[in-house]
């Protein structure tokens, strides 16, 4: 059976900058209805990013099989090559020549908040991109355009692949209705606590409620734990205490690499989480998406010292 893991989302530019201050200090509760703020950024990088991406690095790091399912411009050359030089398969990536790569702008603060805008350019037109009749044992639709994510979901549900349902990013996009559609396509939906709020609020149900009509729902708490409703149950999983946390930019991505390498091979679900609350340690370590490059062993290590699980070859 293949192993091929479809992953559906933007592949951007990152242009990073840290703020050396704190946005709690200058962005006021009474006076957000006439907001005008500037924020000095002496540190300025520009990094491959975007969902799709980052999470196709990350399953590579596990020797997974990525198949990066998006939309680019002709700015993105050099990002191809960088993809190509790891092993990652483009096959499914669609160059659009006529438009930009999207691009996400990012400015973080010393307490790890981020600020961000994003350009969608070629990802508009990604619902263009048909993988219909892909063979690959799981997907995920992770932030894009909404007509993007939706027809992703559309054609892995009809041709019976599962597939992972991430909101993130996208969020503003999607009213309760939306969300409750892509549930009722998707196997397993994951979300950070804030997002979980969201889609409580406006689907009107519980996380526990909605985990009870998919494989399950995995909630991220940062630093505390990992809540898995699965099976009726919720379980928390301790998260992993880091040392020095250097930026959270792709923490997330990297967290959904874990847990779609666990899945491919037929984990338990919380086996799966605890290999995804691993990887987002290693890149919550590193600045930038896509440049930590810890080793399986160093990986394999850290699973079995952490959660007393050894899984990996």
């Amino acid at each position: 059976m293949s192993e091929k893991v479809l992953i559906c989302g933007s592949i951007a530019f990152d242009t990073i900058a840290v703020f050396e201050g704190h946005f709690k200090d200058h962005i006021l509760a009474d006076s957000i209805h006439a907001l005008s703020v500037s924020f000095f950024v002496p540190s300025l990088r520009k990094e491959y990013g975007g969902c799709a991406g980052n999470i196709a690095y990350n399953l590579k790091l596990l020797n997974g099989q990525p198949v990066p399912v998006g939309a680019v411009g002709s700015d993105a050359q050099d990002y191809l090559d960088y993809m190509e030089m790891q092993g990652i398969d483009i096959s499914r990536v669609m160059v659009l020549p006529d438009m930009y790569t999207p691009q996400c702008f990012i400015t973080t603060d010393l307490d790890n908040n981020q600020i961000a805008s994003f350009h969608p350019g070629a990802m508009l037109r990604s619902a263009e991109n048909d993988i219909s009749g892909v063979d690959a044992s799981w997907a995920i639709v992770a932030p894009d355009s909404k007509d993007g994510m939706f027809a992703h979901a559309r054609r892995l549900h009809a041709d019976g692949t599962p597939f992972v349902f991430d909101l993130g990013q996208a969020m503003p996009l999607f009213s309760g209705d939306d969300i409750t559609d892509m549930m009722a396509l998707a196997r397993i939906m994951t979300l950070n606590e804030y997002e979980a709020s969201v889609v409580e609020q406006r689907t009107r149900r519980s996380m526990a409620d909605i985990a009870r009509d998919m494989q399950g729902v995995i909630v991220s708490r940062g630093a505390q734990s990992t809540l898995l409703y699965s099976d009726g149950q919720v379980a928390e999983i301790d998260s992993i205490a880091v040392e020095h946390i250097v930026d959270p930019t792709g923490c997330g991505d990297a967290h959904r690499a874990g847990l779609l390498y666990g899945l491919t091979k037929g984990w338990p679900l919380i086996d799966a989480c605890r290999l995804a609350n691993v990887m987002g340690s290693f890149k919550i370590a590193s600045r930038g998406p896509q440049n930590h490059q810890p080793s399986r062993l160093q990986i394999q290590d850290a699973l079995r010292q952490h959660y007393g699980v050894t899984l990996l070859d």
